[in-house]
């Protein structure tokens, strides 16, 4: 089977989920510190990139796509950056900006093509406000042609059935990008997108690729989903229609 994709620029993309910075500080390493048995650290230059939701729907952008991200986070330097960098590549941010808890944050050290350590800026305490982001949501719906829903594990889509119930309403497709071991929570959802290592861990190990398929079509079936997309690493990715033949690419 060809597919074909031709980007229609006229489409809306409405993506909602978790909003991520990632940070890279990269540097040179020459001595262990006489403080502690650690590397130091001698700091060269550092990056800064949207990750999460943010980085589907930078990628979505480059598409040619129109993307509306939503998203929470805090009132502080790196939201500030997040809507920076995502506003220069033509994604438009709503982002509900709180003060009880920071903009999540992924601090990575680098030296020598190694990553020597992850800090995590986060709290869960902020999140009983998503009910706004919710709402918000529903707003924004009746602008998009289609739905992202991705899902970071942070807090942002803890009420997810809400949103999936909402684009049925709406008779909007949601894509979304599953987190965890409880799928039960996205049913009735057009797509997820698991990993294989995610996909295993709920349907068990699969022997071969016709194991992968037969598992997927019975988890379409049991979850009300249109279809599945597989991604297997250096494998590809398998896409597996909850009523039709499956397309490996």
């Amino acid at each position: 089977m060809k597919a074909v994709f031709s980007p229609d620029s006229t489409a809306s993309v409405l993506v909602v989920g978790d909003v991520i910075l990632d940070r890279y500080v990269h540097g040179e390493t020459s001595r262990i510190s006489p403080e502690a048995p650690v590397p130091v650290v001698l700091v060269r230059r550092t990056e800064e990139r949207p990750g999460g939701a943010g980085n589907v729907a930078l990628n979505i952008s480059c598409l040619g796509l129109q993307v509306h991200l939503i998203g929470l986070t805090g009132q502080d330097p790196a939201a500030e950056i997040l809507e920076r960098e995502l506003s220069q590549q033509s994604v438009i941010c709503h982002f509900l900006q709180r003060k009880d808890f920071p903009t999540v944050t992924k601090l990575r050290v680098i030296s020598q093509h190694q990553q020597l350590i992850r800090l995590d800026y986060e709290s869960r305490d902020g999140m009983a406000g998503n009910g706004d982001m919710l709402g918000l949501f529903r707003q924004e719906l009746e602008n998009a042609r289609i739905v992202v829903l991705s899902d970071y594990a942070k807090g942002s889509l803890s009420r997810v059935q809400e949103y999936i119930t909402a684009c049925k309403s709406a008779d909007r497709k949601v894509l979304i990008d599953p987190k965890g071991s409880d799928f039960q929570r996205y049913r009735g959802a057009g797509l997820l997108t698991p990993n294989l290592k995610e996909f295993e861990s709920i349907v068990g190990q699969c022997a071969n690729q016709e194991d992968i398929v037969s598992r997927g079509q019975n988890l379409c079936n049991e979850l009300q989903l249109d279809m599945l997309l597989v991604t297997r690493g250096e494998n590809g990715m398998t896409l597996i229609p909850a009523a039709s033949e499956a397309v490996h690419l």
